[in-house]
């Protein structure tokens, strides 16, 4: 009976490209996408930064210019940042055990999100980042 069943499932491969061995069909299928419409329109995010509180209050605020300019040069459209001040972590972050957080809503678009998270990893004043799409 489960032999049955089994024998009745087919397992289908998709039909190859002419000219193209599998090799090659397989490497077009894993190359990247062309970016689509829904890619270029801009998105509704928000991010909470925690940045160290051994930044001075100037390079604070520089820090968030930098941030807002890097939104900004990606095609981004900052709506709101609001600087909660500095708070106690819940538990220590590069042994720091508290932090100044800020919140930013913005939109961007969806590609750009990579970049920016990869350039927040590598800033040494933001200690923890958490970026979220807001919305449906």
């Amino acid at each position: 009976m489960v032999s049955e069943e089994v024998s009745e499932i087919s397992l289908k491969k998709e039909p190859k490209e002419e000219g193209l061995t599998e090799e090659e069909s397989t490497k077009k299928d894993s190359a990247e996408e062309v970016p689509t419409e829904e890619d270029k329109q801009l998105r509704d995010y928000e991010m909470v930064l925690v940045i160290s509180p051994e930044v001075a209050e100037e390079e604070f605020e520089a820090t968030i210019d930098n941030i807002s300019r890097l939104i900004t040069g990606g095609g981004g459209v900052i709506s709101d940042i609001e600087k909660w001040g500095k708070r106690k972590l819940a538990y220590p972050i590069r042994y720091f055990v508290e932090g100044s957080y800020v919140l930013a809503k913005f939109k961007m678009k969806p590609a750009f999100d990579k970049e920016l998270e990869a350039n927040l990893r590598l800033s040494e004043e933001v200690i923890r980042h958490l970026l979220i799409r807001a919305g449906s």
